[in-house]
C-alpha cells in the first residue's frame, strides 16, 4: 500500500515549488522529492508546519507540526518536532529535495497531510542557537513561500 502526497508551494515573491511525498507502507520512511524555485543561494530551513490553512499567507500555517510536544532539533535528532526536516540547500536560486525521513508519516493520527510545509528564508540552526527562539523556530526567519499537502494520484 504506497500513499502518495504533493505539497505546491507559492509565495508571495518569486518562490514556488512542488514537493513529492511517497510512504511504501504505515512504518516506512518517507521520501521527499522536488524543487522550489525563486531561493536566495545557501541554506533554507524546511518545515511542516501544523495548520492546513493558508487564508493569511503562510503565517496561517501555525507552529512546526509538533503532536508530541517536543523542542525543535534536526531531522537526525532523536528529540525533536515531527515537523522538523531541517534544511535545503539552494544553488542557482533551486533548491532539489532528496529526503528520506522517519518521523513524518503520510497514515495515522499524525499525519502530514492537510497540513502546510513552509519554506523559510534563513537556515535552520537545527535548534543549536542558543535561545529560546532556536528550541522553538531553528531561528529560520520569515516564511517565503508555503503550501497544502494533499493526496496525490
Amino acid at each position: 500500500m504506497v500513499v502518495k502526497a504533493v505539497c505546491v508551494l507559492k509565495g508571495a515573491g518569486e518562490t514556488s515549488g512542488t514537493v513529492y511525498f511517497e510512504q511504501e507502507s504505515d512504518t516506512a520512511a518517507v521520501k521527499l522529492t522536488g524543487e522550489i524555485k525563486g531561493l536566495a543561494t545557501g541554506e533554507h530551513g524546511f518545515h511542516v508546519h501544523a495548520f492546513g490553512d493558508n487564508t493569511n499567507g503562510c503565517i496561517s500555517a501555525g507552529p512546526h507540526f509538533n503532536p508530541h510536544n517536543k523542542t525543535h532539533a534536526g531531522p537526525n535528532d532523536e528529540v525533536r518536532h515531527v515537523g522538523d526536516l531541517g534544511n535545503v540547500s539552494a544553488t542557482d536560486n533551486v533548491a532539489k529535495i532528496d529526503i528520506t525521513d522517519k518521523i513524518i508519516t503520510l497514515t495515522g493520527p499524525h499525519s502530514i497531510i492537510g497540513r502546510t510545509m513552509v519554506i523559510h528564508e534563513k537556515a535552520d540552526d537545527l535548534g543549536k542557537g542558543g535561545n529560546d527562539e532556536s528550541l522553538k523556530t531553528g531561528n529560520a526567519g520569515g516564511r517565503l513561500a508555503c503550501g497544502v499537502i494533499g493526496i496525490a494520484q
